[in-house]
């Protein structure tokens, strides 16, 4: 791992796009979202994306001149047209048609469409919170999960997000996935030699256990069981049933046919705060509202309660006084591909 500071990285991402043929601009917004990522701490959808990012825009997987398409279909709501556009391309295009028609109509939707991976959620509720928009921000993705009491994989593993600004504190940023856990946690138990909780994934027929192999060779379990298939559903549809672009197995896999589109989609509602109060009644209720539940006295003193947001802003702020930690293997890529 190695320290580099945030205009460094932010130098070498742009170049680094730009390089595989983005347009200046659209090279910022992507670089935008994955270096808030790694900012967050969340260094698997961050800079180290543009390895698998930057494969599919040398075959022509994902378009590096795709021309965004916003349709005004409604007072608060936009259809966008990603053209198979980088994920984060497509996700900031959508962020701010729907931060448009929100400050208009004081609620706005974005759906979008010919999208890919679109990166965390958490720095777009960032974004919008900065501008004072709570966010309910989701997007459809590969086949990870059987449905429930399903043997096979019909649904993706869709992330899903809410924010809430507080313009005297720390937003509520929430960005969860619909599985009890990662993949990589069910890996390193395998590398390791532990057993898994039942909970976490399935056997390649559907049957819970507690072997990591089997688990990695089956399917990740949904968070709260068959609350959250239902949850992960809803996700698809308002991403991509809703959107009109494709959904559950009609996504195609980027690790199988990197060079096809995959035609994810994602959704943005946003709600202007600042039609419903001041700055400073926000403030008041949003301080309250998290002592509220920081004053609970933690059942373990070595794990206090937390709201969430609150781990991803505090590694933000020490990463910009001190540097983003990342991998050096990404950061030698960056140089590699800057050269």
């Amino acid at each position: 791992m190695e320290r580099i500071k945030e205009a460094e990285l932010t130098n070498l991402g742009i170049k680094a796009f730009c390089r595989l043929g983005l347009p200046e601009n659209d090279a910022k917004d992507v670089v935008q979202v994955l270096v808030m990522a790694d900012l967050f701490g969340l260094s698997t959808h961050g800079m180290s994306r543009v390895e698998s990012y930057g494969d599919r825009l040398r075959i022509g997987g994902i378009n590096h001149q795709a021309n965004i398409q916003l349709e005004r279909v409604a007072a608060a709501m936009v259809k966008v047209d990603g053209d198979n556009g980088v994920g984060p391309l497509v996700g900031m295009h959508s962020l701010r048609a729907a931060m448009e028609v929100a400050n208009e109509c004081g609620i706005g939707i974005a759906l979008a469409k010919g999208s890919n991976h679109f990166g965390p959620i958490s720095p777009y509720l960032l974004l919008a919170a900065e501008q004072g928009f709570a966010a309910m921000i989701g997007s459809n993705a590969t086949t990870t999960i059987a449905p429930w009491g399903g043997s096979d994989a019909r649904l993706g593993n869709s992330p899903l997000g809410f924010g809430v600004p507080n313009p005297g504190g720390n937003p509520f940023l929430l960005d969860m996935a619909m599985s009890v856990v990662a993949r990589a946690k069910i890996r390193d138990a395998f590398k390791a030699g532990h057993e898994i909780p039942n909970t976490w994934g399935t056997d390649a027929k559907g049957v819970p256990t507690t072997d990591p192999k089997a688990a990695l060779d089956g399917f990740l379990m949904p968070v709260g069981g068959h609350k959250g298939y239902g949850l992960a559903l809803m996700v698809d549809l308002l991403a991509g049933l809703l959107s009109n672009a494709a959904y559950l197995t009609h996504i195609k896999s980027w690790q199988d046919a990197p060079s096809e589109p995959q035609n994810l989609g994602h959704f943005f509602v946003l709600l202007d705060t600042k039609r419903l109060g001041s700055t400073e009644w926000l403030s008041d209720r949003m301080n309250d509202f998290a002592q509220i539940l920081l004053e609970s006295p933690p059942s373990d003193p070595n794990h206090p309660v937390i709201v969430p947001g609150m781990i991803e802003l505090q590694k933000m702020q020490e990463q910009r006084e001190h540097g983003i930690t990342l991998n050096i293997d990404t950061i030698q890529l960056l140089h590699q591909m800057t050269e």
